[in-house]
């Protein structure tokens, strides 16, 4: 759907999925930024890890301030499923709680070059299909929006990681967003 319509596709991959045969490579060879996740546990541990998520942010970013690039961002951080939807005690009903660490870490490190965000919604209006069947074609109907919104300028070049406001001003954005997003995939499943 966006294919030479926006810039080169970037997201932020979990450092596992560098091991995915082909794609993995493939990932790496495109300078796709990898993350290393450390659970709470592990951090209380080594204190010293604590932080590392953030450097590696940040330097990914430094590299897409000089080539004309879109970040993508999954601001759920994880795949929907109904045990994590109980689990979370989601107040949507379509979607996981968002977090608003990965968007606010980008718009304060790339500053003012983000001026425009696509945001995008799949519905699925059967079941969901598995990776293998997406990548054997098969699934059902769904359907696909796109809305383009300007960024205001109170998000961008920001510290995400010091300024409290700024955090709450974040999650508060996407929350919303979330609530909006929540709606459309009620309405889009109410017309079929």
């Amino acid at each position: 759907l966006l294919n030479r319509r926006i810039p080169m596709l970037k997201f932020f991959l979990k450092q596992q999925l560098i091991w995915v045969p082909v794609i993995g490579l493939c990932w790496w060879a495109l300078d796709f930024p990898f993350m290393k996740r450390y659970s709470r546990a592990y951090l209380e541990k080594h204190p010293e890890k604590r932080g590392e998520d953030l450097k590696a942010t940040q330097k990914a970013c430094e590299k897409f301030r000089d080539v004309p690039v879109s970040v993508f961002n999954f601001m759920e951080g994880t795949r929907f499923t109904d045990a994590k939807h109980k689990q979370q005690k989601s107040s949507f009903q379509h979607l996981l709680k968002p977090r608003a660490g990965g968007v606010g870490f980008v718009l304060g490190a790339m500053g003012q070059q983000l001026r425009t965000m696509l945001n995008i919604t799949i519905v699925y209006h059967e079941k969901v299909p598995s990776f293998w069947d997406f990548l054997c074609g098969r699934g059902d109907k769904i359907s696909v929006n796109i809305e383009k919104q300007s960024i205001a300028d109170t998000y961008l070049g920001r510290d995400y990681s010091n300024d409290e406001v700024f955090r709450e001003q974040c999650q508060n954005w996407v929350n919303d967003l979330w609530t909006r997003k929540d709606h459309l995939i009620v309405s889009i499943k109410n017309e079929q």
